[in-house]
């Protein structure tokens, strides 16, 4: 058989060509990031990891260096014996102590890291409920009296207090921009708080295993100025407005006779149960099934066609509706802003 090897001259090009492409695909913008922080929280672990990352290529630059330097000058040779060395207290002393170092630098910031992030949230944080349910995620804001699903809202440059619950099964909210991974356990609340110091539209996923859809579980955090934050809030509070349209109206009475009832809130209406997300402003969020879908027309028709097919996995099952019952429940559905 004959062995495959590449020669000495060709292996460096490659390494290069290698380095390029890790260099080309860490320069890209990932929005789901961890390394492009956006919150204190965020910013604080991003520094530890560079501190770590620098004291550790020092560690490999200094040993790689040292076992080359030794290998060339006490190789064995012609005129040379190799020989073994049996003790050196000088030496050991010093390649103790500086590990011993090293680990006190990591461990320090490390140590300060942690009580900063995991302490409690600073006075007049937004407190905010975030539950899980498979496979979508429901925002409740106490103290403003608003709810809303799979799109969260908070004001730039102030701390948000997050308590996070399941009601089924260990979920996990991340996003990864803004906060780490932070578990949703079933009756029992942890929580996390960070302060956003950036306006913009951030992605965010479920990150512990959930079940069938547990890929398709996202969210959006949308971090705003404090007067665009008072606006939704305003908006958010409001009950639904009566359709004027006709194709609307029609909407609204399948919504209001059909089963969508049985799961739904669309406050200022009879449709009051808390199974599935409230619709009060469905209309106005960017995304529909937990953001797997841009809230248009054409992509809330197809998830009411069949939401089985377009979110594999979902609770919400495929209800037969007719294509004049589909296009009449979405002219409602994006009237409700």
């Amino acid at each position: 058989m004959r062995r495959f090897s590449i020669a000495p001259r060709r292996l460096i090009p490659l390494l290069l060509l290698l380095l390029l492409v890790v260099a080309l695909a860490t320069a890209c913008t990932d929005p789901m990031s961890t390394i492009d922080p956006k919150s204190d929280n965020t910013r604080r672990v991003q520094d530890l990891y560079v501190l770590v990352f620098w004291a550790a290529t020092i560690v490999f630059v200094g040993v790689m260096a040292a076992a080359l330097i030794f290998s060339f000058m006490y190789r064995e040779r012609p005129g040379r014996t190799a020989q073994q060395i049996h003790g050196n207290t000088r030496l050991e002393i010093v390649w103790t102590l500086i590990p011993v170092v090293i680990l006190a630098v990591i461990a320090v910031p490390t140590f300060d890291t942690v009580i900063k992030t995991t302490g409690d949230a600073p006075e007049g944080a937004l407190e905010v409920i975030a539950t899980g349910h498979q496979w979508w995620f429901e925002f409740e804001y106490p103290e403003l009296g608003v709810t809303t699903a799979n799109e969260m809202h908070v004001p730039v440059g102030r701390a948000v207090n997050v308590k996070l619950r399941s009601v089924d099964v260990i979920h996990s909210f991340w996003v990864p921009q803004l906060t780490g991974k932070t578990d949703m356990v079933p009756g029992h609340d942890n929580r996390l708080w960070f302060t956003p110091e950036v306006e913009g539209e951030f992605r965010a996923q479920c990150a512990e295993f959930c079940g069938t859809s547990h890929a398709n579980m996202r969210f959006r955090v949308f971090v705003r100025s404090q007067g665009d934050f008072e606006a939704w809030v305003a908006n958010q509070k409001k009950d639904r407005v009566a359709p004027t349209a006709d194709l609307a109206k029609q909407g609204e009475q399948v919504f209001l006779t059909g089963a969508c009832v049985g799961c739904h809130v669309v406050r200022g209406t009879a449709a009051a149960a808390r199974v599935g997300p409230e619709l009060t402003h469905v209309g106005e969020r960017t995304t529909i099934a937990s953001a797997l879908l841009d809230n248009t027309p054409e992509n809330m028709a197809r998830w009411l066609r069949n939401p089985p097919a377009a979110k594999p996995g979902s609770k919400m099952p495929n209800l037969n509706l007719t294509e004049d019952q589909i296009q009449k429940l979405v002219a409602y559905l994006e009237s409700l802003k």
